[in-house]
C-alpha cells in the first residue's frame, strides 16, 4: 500500500513538474502573446493560454493512459461503416497535424533562440559575473543525477 502511494505521489509530482516546465517555457519565450500580436487577436490571449494548458494536460493524459485512450478502436467497434469511410481521411489529418506541429516547433525554437540573447544582458544587469559556469554545471549535474535515479529505480516501468 505504501509503495503504491509513493509511486502515485512521485508520478503526480513528476507530471506536475513536466507540465510546469512546458508552461514555463511557453510563458518565458512569450510565444502566445507573439502569435496573438501577429494575428491581431490580442483580445483572445487568455483563450489562447487556456487552450495551451488544455492541450498540454490532454497530451499528458493521452500519453500516460494510452491503453485507455484508443479512440480509433472504440470508433471502429461502434461505427464500422463510418470508420471505413473516415480511414482515408487519416492520412490527410496526419499531414495537417504534422504541418501545424512543425510550425509550432519552429516558432518555439526561434523564440528560445531569441531568449538566449537576453542571458548575457541579464547577467550583466544583476552583476552575476563569477560562478556562472558553476551554476550551469550544477544544473547539468542535477539533471544527470535525476535521470540516473529515474532509470536506476525503474520509475519508468509500469507497476
Amino acid at each position: 500500500m505504501m509503495r503504491t502511494f509513493f509511486l502515485a505521489a512521485t508520478g503526480t509530482s513528476y507530471g506536475l513538474l513536466a507540465a510546469a516546465g512546458v508552461f514555463t517555457v511557453l510563458a518565458a519565450v512569450g510565444l502566445v502573446p507573439r502569435f496573438a500580436g501577429k494575428t491581431h487577436t490580442a483580445g483572445q490571449v487568455l483563450l489562447y493560454e487556456e487552450m495551451v494548458i488544455f492541450g498540454t494536460i490532454t497530451g499528458c493524459l493521452l500519453s500516460v493512459f494510452a491503453r485507455y485512450c484508443q479512440f480509433g478502436a472504440w470508433w471502429q467497434a461502434h461505427f464500422p461503416r463510418a470508420a471505413d469511410l473516415l480511414h482515408g481521411i487519416g492520412g490527410a489529418a496526419q499531414a495537417v497535424f504534422g504541418l501545424f506541429a512543425g510550425m509550432f516547433v519552429g516558432c518555439l525554437a526561434l523564440a528560445i533562440a531569441e531568449m538566449l540573447d537576453s542571458i548575457p544582458i541579464l547577467t550583466r544587469r544583476i552583476s552575476f559575473r563569477h560562478g556562472l559556469g558553476l551554476a550551469v554545471l550544477s544544473m547539468a549535474a542535477g539533471k544527470l543525477l535525476g535521470s540516473l535515479f529515474y532509470f536506476w529505480t525503474e520509475l519508468h516501468r509500469t507497476v
